[in-house]
């Protein structure tokens, strides 16, 4: 609920969320998509597009629905590919790639956003150890080149070694 309140998708029962200055409710979803990138816990795609298609569809922020990808976009979404490790899965469907191997690729599609903020819903919760700490690098790593990152764990090794600050919540509560 409250990343959702975060992201713009459910109203905030009190109080506003604020984007650069601008109340989140008043940008447009093309707006909001070019400042904020979501990755859910999970996700079972439903047609067996490429992980390139997949991470790709991160570039759709920056251009209508229906356009083809330029060959930036191409180059930008490589680039995530690969910084991600995931450059041998590239031509895989997408929907016959590990649950792991799924969240690195919703982590590329972030990354081809090229958003000021990454929103990450347990970005761990499928991988294996040593893919946890290639996200939890990659964090980091975001957080160190100037992006606001926010993202949950239940694990609080993962917020000692990879957040600022930390905020608790027990049963909805502080």
């Amino acid at each position: 609920t409250l990343l959702k309140t975060l992201l713009g998708l459910l109203r905030p029962k009190a109080g506003r969320v604020r984007l650069g200055g601008a109340d989140l409710d008043t940008l447009s979803l093309r707006e909001r998509a070019r400042q904020i990138a979501y990755v859910p816990q999970v996700h079972a795609g439903t047609f067996a597009f490429s992980v390139e298609s997949v991470v790709l569809m991160g570039r759709t922020a920056h251009h209508s629905l229906f356009a083809a990808p330029s060959a930036q976009d191409r180059t930008v979404a490589a680039h995530a590919i690969e910084r991600l490790g995931i450059g041998h899965l590239a031509q895989r469907p997408y929907t016959m790639i590990s649950g792991g191997e799924r969240q690195l690729a919703l982590l590329a599609r972030a990354l081809a956003q090229e958003p000021q903020f990454i929103v990450l819903d347990e970005p761990t919760a499928s991988l294996d150890f040593g893919n946890q700490g290639k996200v939890m690098r990659e964090i980091r790593a975001l957080a160190a080149s100037g992006h606001g990152v926010l993202f949950t764990t239940h694990d609080p090794n993962h917020a000692m070694r990879a957040a600022d600050r930390a905020f608790l919540l027990r049963e909805g509560r502080r």
